[in-house]
């Protein structure tokens, strides 16, 4: 048993890194809206410490919507090639401003100005209006920094909840269970699979 699901991930997430042929970071994140209904997607993992785990987004999203109204996401990681999953619940936050405009200038400068481009998740009347969108916006940025839309920013899932999830022969899983205490810490439990 290890007394900290934080270690525990980074040293799967390593793991991950070096045996998924593809994306690795990408994580299931379901949200529900106000009413309850339940909405899942993929998204990438972002960035990862004590505080949580983050992911990047368009505030106006139907994504964003429903974590304004509903500020509660589970995470889900599965990484076939390692046979494990990493299942995580918690609370939703915005990362703050500086780690958002930080994360965005990582990104090369098409996908920056594609973040102004797109209405995510709005209807679109043809494809060819969208990449016009774009290329508008490209010669609008030409010579100039490319800054992060105000609408665009992170936001960090604080564990509650982290269940690692390791396949057996027989179908006789196991699964730790990492429950966040009372004022702190972690307590470790153990699932029937």
């Amino acid at each position: 048993m290890a007394a900290d699901p934080h270690k525990l991930f980074e040293q799967w997430f390593a793991e991950a890194r070096a045996a998924e042929p593809n994306d690795a970071e990408a994580m299931a994140l379901a949200t529900a809206d106000a009413a309850g209904r339940p909405s899942v997607r993929m998204v990438l993992l972002k960035g990862h410490d004590e505080r949580g785990f983050a992911f990047y987004t368009n505030k106006a999203s139907r994504k964003g919507g429903e974590i304004a109204a509903n500020p509660r996401a589970a995470l889900l990681f599965h990484w076939k090639s390692l046979r494990r999953q990493v299942r995580i619940e918690g609370s939703l936050a915005p990362t703050d401003d500086a780690e958002a405009d930080a994360y965005f200038a990582t990104r090369s400068r098409d996908a920056r100005i594609g973040a102004w481009a797109s209405d995510q998740s709005r209807l679109l009347e043809s494809r060819a209006l969208f990449e016009a969108r774009y290329e508008r916006l490209v010669g609008e940025f030409e010579g100039k920094d490319v800054p992060r839309p105000p609408y665009w920013r992170g936001y960090r899932v604080a564990p509650e909840r982290i269940e690692f999830w390791t396949d057996r022969p027989h179908r006789l899983h196991e699964r730790r269970l990492f429950t966040r205490a009372p004022g702190g810490g972690w307590t470790e439990s153990l699932l029937y699979p």
